[in-house]
């Protein structure tokens, strides 16, 4: 156990010092707080987005979802790649783009107003209102799962664990800035992709072969074949809507605005499609060897 604390106050260590460095280096005017000055790596801006898009919902949502539902899960990944390689090709060239010749636009709310209302700030007003109650619950969630996180995996107070989270994210956010936000979650997502690969490959190796751990799943969830006949239209096109979102998600669609030149898109998405995919399947894979897990 005093392995795992020492190993969680790295963690804790390491997003304070990258906000140290970041207010060091990118914190000298209102852009480079708030955008990195428009200079942030690919590399960075990929897997940033993709940490903070999937975050927990990554880690335990999707596993949790093929150990419920089965394989009908797996549309909802599809429709989330689809999604998120449209977002990629169609929105974020041109948000790079326009939000930096609309006078330097900041923010969303800022571009709206600038671009499309110029006179009575309607536009502004509201997207300003709509991010700050809808964001304001989805980091409620993040503080949630981190109190969660402290109390199951740790053995500690709920309440603590939601301290702990909310002033060390606090603290290097308000140090660092955007730069701050983007790098940890950069680290974050590295730690997301070596976590879905080695978990369920070492998951494998207590069965005989892969075919045994299926063999073990499909007692417990319908096979594929079986969910593909009983699935409706309805629900395939509910599933596959999931991707839709993120035309809309200011704290995925920021990042494009944050990237060093609109060039590096290109290389971006193939960047974040690879990591996308990549931990996809593996959490997937952890579901199904959870459901073996249990049988």
């Amino acid at each position: 156990m005093e392995y795992t604390y020492l190993s969680l106050g790295i963690y804790f260590v390491l997003m304070l010092g990258i906000g140290i460095y970041a207010a060091k280096t990118s914190t000298s005017n209102l852009s480079e707080y708030m955008l990195g000055g428009r200079q942030v790596s690919p590399q960075v801006t990929a897997l940033s987005a993709g940490a903070s898009d999937m975050s927990g919902w990554m880690l335990m949502g999707l596993p949790g979802a093929i150990f419920v539902s089965g394989f009908d899960t797996i549309w909802v990944a599809l429709g989330l790649v689809v999604g998120a390689w449209a977002n990629y090709k169609l929105v974020a060239p041109k948000l790079r783009l326009y939000t930096e010749t609309t006078n330097d636009s900041l923010t969303l709310p800022d571009f709206f107003g600038k671009r499309f209302d110029k006179e009575n700030g309607v536009i502004r007003l509201i997207s300003a209102v709509v991010i700050i109650i809808f964001f304001t619950l989805y980091t409620s969630a993040g503080l949630v799962g981190g109190g969660k996180l402290f109390e199951t995996a740790f053995a500690m107070n709920y309440q603590t664990g939601v301290v702990i989270t909310m002033l060390v994210v606090v603290a290097y956010t308000l140090m660092g800035g955007f730069l701050a936000v983007s790098m940890t979650d950069f680290v974050q997502g590295v730690i997301m992709f070596i976590a879905l690969i080695l978990v369920p490959a070492v998951a494998y190796t207590n069965f005989d072969s892969p075919s045994s751990m299926m063999s073990y799943s499909l007692e417990t969830i319908p096979s594929f074949s079986e969910s593909l006949s009983d699935l409706t239209m309805v629900s395939l096109l509910s599933s596959l809507a999931w991707g839709l979102g993120y035309f809309g998600q200011p704290h995925i669609i920021v990042r494009f605005m944050a990237i060093d030149s609109v060039k590096n898109i290109k290389k971006a998405r193939r960047i974040g499609m690879s990591w996308m995919i990549v931990t996809i399947i593996g959490a997937l894979a952890t579901g199904l060897t959870g459901v073996a897990y249990t049988r």
